[in-house]
């Protein structure tokens, strides 16, 4: 397998917020380890780098919690799409920033995975781009359900990624990703 000279790692919502310990229990704690790995090999490539910051609303002050993690922290010229909704590509201009650059394979890493990182996927999929998501460089949280049954971070983190694969992305893991950019 090869993946596209120009693909574009989609670095989603990596930010400070999710070191919160009132979320609860995280799947993947090697998640931001594998972005690193991903991001250090982009760019020792000359790949490009998109990196996805969250904040709901833009008006309130600046709260560090919206800040990107240090370890996958952009350099000046990688763009960073800020964004308000869960779909990296509503309200901002990355589907006309990948298309005016020819890009059309997408690696997307992020968190968190049942929410922004999937809706961004669907979305990616659905816009005719070729996501591939990376499974060990992505992470949520528990969550308690509609019926207040309490569900395993790791249960969601799989399910999510379960109904992505294969129809909306080619679920891989960062080893694969890497061997893949190594057979180059």
């Amino acid at each position: 397998m090869k993946i596209a000279k120009n693909a574009a790692l989609i670095l989603i919502d990596v930010q400070n917020h999710f070191d919160d310990p009132a979320l609860g229990q995280r799947n993947n704690p090697n998640a931001e380890e594998r972005m690193a790995e991903l991001l250090h090999v982009w760019r020792e490539t000359n790949r490009p780098v998109i990196h996805i910051q969250h904040i709901s609303n833009p008006s309130l002050p600046h709260h560090p919690g919206r800040d990107i993690k240090s370890i996958v922290a952009p350099l000046p010229n990688e763009p960073v799409m800020v964004k308000q909704v869960n779909s990296a590509f509503i309200g901002t201009n990355l589907e006309g920033h990948l298309r005016e650059a020819g890009i059309e394979t997408l690696v997307i890493a992020g968190l968190t995975t049942d929410h922004c990182v999937s809706t961004t996927t669907r979305m990616a999929k659905n816009l005719g781009f070729d996501p591939y998501l990376v499974s060990d460089a992505t992470a949520t949280f528990e969550r308690i359900s509609f019926d207040g049954k309490r569900h395993r971070a790791e249960d969601i983190h799989h399910l999510a990624l379960v109904s992505l694969h294969e129809e909306f992305a080619q679920v891989t893991e960062t080893s694969k990703i890497l061997e893949w950019l190594a057979d180059e």
